[in-house]
């Protein structure tokens, strides 16, 4: 018996790409969540990136509202994946986006602002039970198991493969069951960031949620090596890179690299700039990013 490939709560009109980007035919058996990082629906560039549905927050009625892009079983376009690479996008996954943010720094901007949106990583359970209902229609009628055996880290630790969260190739082909976009190889994003998941899947299977235990507040602060200074090659240059970049420093022009090149010390130059108690003592222009300037950078990036 053929499968449903429309959720019965979507609009499949207003952006349905399928015509438009016809994919490969797959038989989905895994979930991706991302975040839109933005409060409203998304264009996708006309469907060049969409996701195979996503969910905007009505606060109003309490529910989320759904735009399918692509049928179940036909591949989206929301992951990246490199040219010669492992499968990503075409591996049997079914992708949602959510409207709204898993970042600390954008949820503190936003509510300064007073914008409405969710902050996902403490979404309200009207939304986290509606989110529920498509995963168990997704179990029931296409199998992508209700089960989660992956972490999902806060953001930006969750950013690239620092936190260790990423799956190697081998073990995204043998995953079955939902994780997020920070965990799927080929890929930097960090989204959705600490997402309630356990939450969600109790929902789905109509059962009480587990109590997460309390935990003291930690620090995501980290030192920074002696050996990160200008011409060096040092495993923590990256780190440094993808900071400078999510603090506005960038664009660093052949990032993500181990090499403390000319690029990465102009927006430490920047940096400075906008930062100058930080700079060396009577250097009109300093490369060095120092420990001082180092954890101030990470605290500008959204690290606390």
């Amino acid at each position: 018996m053929a499968r449903p490939q429309s959720y019965p709560k979507a609009d499949t009109r207003t952006q349905w790409y399928q015509s438009k980007y016809p994919g490969s035919t797959m038989n989905a058996n895994v979930g991706v969540i991302h975040t839109t990082e933005g409060t409203d629906w998304p264009s996708y560039g006309g469907g060049t990136s969409a996701p195979t549905i996503t969910a905007k927050p009505d606060f109003k009625a309490k529910k989320l509202l759904y735009r399918q892009h692509f049928p179940i079983d036909k591949s989206a376009r929301a992951l990246v994946n490199a040219s010669g690479g492992t499968e990503t996008n075409t591996l049997n996954a079914f992708q949602v986006e959510l409207i709204g943010t898993c970042d600390p720094a954008t949820h503190r901007k936003w509510s300064k602002a007073g914008y409405t949106y969710i902050f996902w990583p403490e979404a309200p359970d009207w939304a986290l039970r509606d989110l529920a209902e498509l995963f168990a229609w997704l179990d029931k009628e296409h199998g992508i198991p209700l089960k989660c055996s992956v972490k999902f880290l806060p953001y930006p630790k969750s950013y690239a493969s620092a936190g260790g969260q990423r799956l190697s190739a081998k073990a995204w082909q043998a995953y079955y069951g939902w994780l997020g976009h920070q965990h799927v190889p080929e890929n930097f994003h960090g989204d959705p960031g600490d997402f309630p998941i356990e939450k969600v899947l109790a929902y789905a299977k109509g059962v009480k949620p587990p109590k997460k235990p309390a935990t003291k507040p930690t620090s995501s602060i980290v030192s920074l090596a002696g050996g990160v200074k200008p011409g060096a090659r040092h495993k923590q240059v990256r780190e440094l890179q993808q900071l400078l970049i999510k603090a506005g420093y960038g664009p660093i022009k052949g990032a993500v690299t181990d090499l403390y090149g000319v690029e990465t010390q102009k927006a430490v130059t920047r940096f400075h700039d906008q930062n100058p108690k930080y700079r060396g003592a009577g250097l009109l222009r300093d490369p060095r990013i120092g420990p001082k300037g180092f954890t101030a950078l990470q605290k500008l990036a959204g690290r606390r």
